[in-house]
């Protein structure tokens, strides 16, 4: 079963419960997310998780009568005095927002009916799982201007029984928010004296950071890529030579004029990207051209919609374009689904699917590239054995794309990689080489790519994964030496620099504390080992090696590194 169609149409028998039990009710919008559903309500009633046993009863009441859900459609103005008639002042502001010519719908169920773009499952009887788990405030269109709504947060499943397994999922999820352990391991913060959605790296989450860049450099230059440094800001006239002033502005921050002139801070990479290949003239000799940066962009992201790394204004794309001949474009498309796959299972995720979105409709490009472009990913991905999921149709209109999903520790999805086409850009940028037969007007494929998607994002899905216990070769302190008393302090430094020099990330810990406080520190700050050094491992010039599990060996300092650099494998 589709899961995004049951999780929308579960929050429609939501509203319509809602509707049932409580007066004078406004809706706004009721979407499906990655993790269930929501709905947002303008109410008198303040709702609290104390109504919930009676809302989902009668959610079930509802699905119990199994009514189908009803699509019909309408003029705008035959919409417009419908939703004026029921008081739904939100929906008619959400009617205006539905372009001109587009087709209006609305879905019944039952006594309800809500203005839709749908689709929904048949009828109500298809929803046999569901609950709800929260309720938080939420803007009207997150605007801190605009009426605060309330917002009902659920899960939806095909049984009661796969309930059971999200709602245990969801209780893990609690303990690894990478909110929580960010806080509580000193990574990150976001500060509201900045601003919204702006990240602040502290050491120990800055640590992590270089780690990831070091290694995302290290492989990217082994895989034949070059890298690059762009500019944070870029003249109007770039972003609308790109599109994005016609198409994406609203999810851009307001411009800036400087001598004259309109700037924007960067969004995307890829228009600088562009303009360094027509730096110069090109030839089918020099292609393919494999260029990444670890490149800073901002976006305007309603407030409602932030969440800790994984919703924020400015994030560091691990970003890569492709600029490719038609004639090698499906060994390079082969090439960098296998780089993806290296690159995520080299941070722990195994399990790994994919998703292949094909030609729309409306659509930029000869059909004959569509149809070598799709062939190409779908033979890369049977190629390296991923499984995949097809969405005929389902591709933007500039090309066909792969997004690569991971599944997490506990078995959750995040959707990481892409590798997308992209006929659009280079037709706005005239993008040409010359070619073997000497002809200078040939046109490049040309492909976006990330493998980890954002470095924040990313690096929340990692505290995540591990619960705050990061793998040794990640581990920002991979080691702190716990002296018993203050005088195996010298000792306990002589054995940090001895370490230091191997490049082990090492502390002492100097505090006046019992060795069992400093050994409770430790552990709660989910370090791979801590080193105990007494009067006896002194005098015998040893030290006691002790894990996260608690298992612990006298040895000396040399094969403790032997030991450290066997794990670490990076």
């Amino acid at each position: 079963m589709d899961l995004d169609r049951l999780r929308h149409s579960t929050a429609h028998v939501m509203a319509a419960a809602i509707c049932q039990l409580f007066e004078d009710v406004k809706l706004d919008i009721g979407p499906a997310t990655d993790g269930g559903f929501y709905y947002d309500f303008d109410m008198p009633h303040r709702l609290a998780p104390e109504d919930f046993p009676t809302i989902e009863a009668e959610m079930a009441r509802i699905v119990a009568e199994d009514v189908p859900f009803e699509r019909f459609t309408t003029t705008r103005e035959e919409a417009r005095t419908m939703l004026a008639s029921q008081g739904q002042d939100y929906k008619i502001q959400r009617l205006a927002d539905i372009p001109e010519g587009e087709e209006i719908s609305f879905y019944r169920c039952g006594a309800f009916t809500d203005l839709c773009r749908g689709p929904h499952v048949e009828r109500t009887g298809e929803l046999r799982g569901f609950k709800l788990t929260s309720v938080a405030g939420s803007y009207f269109r997150g605007k801190e201007t605009n009426p605060m709504l309330q917002r009902i947060y659920g899960i939806a499943a095909e049984s009661p029984k796969a309930i059971k397994v999200l709602l245990k999922q969801l209780e893990e999820a609690q303990k690894r928010d990478h909110r929580k352990l960010g806080k509580e391991m000193d990574l990150f913060s976001i500060r509201e004296d900045v601003g919204p959605g702006l990240v602040h790296w502290h050491p120990r989450g800055a640590r992590i950071r270089s780690i990831i860049e070091d290694f995302w450099r290290r492989a990217h230059y082994r895989s034949g890529y070059e890298l690059l440094y762009t500019p944070h800001i870029g003249r109007a006239q770039l972003w609308q030579t790109s599109g994005h002033v016609d198409f994406y502005k609203e999810n851009m921050y307001a411009p800036m004029e400087v001598d004259g002139n309109d700037y924007f801070v960067k969004p995307m990479n890829c228009p600088f990207h562009i303009q360094i290949y027509k730096s110069q003239i090109r030839s089918y000799r020099d292609l393919p051209l494999r260029w990444a940066e670890l490149g800073t962009v901002y976006r305007y992201e309603k407030s409602g919609v932030l969440h800790g790394l994984f919703r924020v204004r400015g994030f560091t794309q691990d970003d890569a374009h492709i600029f490719c001949t038609p004639e090698k474009i499906e060994d390079e498309i082969r090439e960098t689904v296998s780089f993806a796959l290296k690159m995520l299972r080299a941070f722990g995720f195994e399990e790994i699917s994919a998703y292949l979105a094909t030609r729309p409709e409306k659509a930029v490009g000869e059909p004959s590239r569509w149809e070598q472009a799709t062939h190409s990913l779908q033979r890369a991905l049977e190629t390296e054995g991923i499984a995949y999921e097809v969405d005929p149709g389902g591709g933007a209109f500039y090309g066909p794309k792969i997004d690569l999903k991971i599944k997490d520790a506990i078995g959750r999805e995040w959707q990481m990689g892409t590798i997308q086409f992209d006929f659009n850009l280079p037709e706005r940028f005239d993008l040409c080489y010359t070619g073997s037969d000497g002809d200078a007007k040939h046109r490049p494929y040309m492909v976006h790519r990330a493998l980890l998607g954002s470095i924040e994002r990313f690096f929340g899905v990692l505290v995540e994964h591990y619960g705050g216990k990061f793998p040794f070769w990640l581990a920002p302190e991979q080691m702190r030496i716990l002296p018993i008393s203050d005088g195996q302090l010298g000792y306990a430094e002589e054995v940090a620099a001895q370490l230091r020099e191997q490049d082990v990330r090492v502390t002492v810990d100097r505090r006046d504390e019992r060795i069992g406080a400093k050994i409770r520190l430790a552990r709660n700050d989910r370090l791979p080992y801590m080193m105990i050094v007494g009067a006896g491992e002194q005098e015998a010039g040893t030290v006691t090696l002790r894990d996260r599990e608690g298992e612990q060996e006298a040895m000396s300092v040399e094969a403790v590194l032997l030991r450290l650099q066997q794990e670490e494998k990076r």
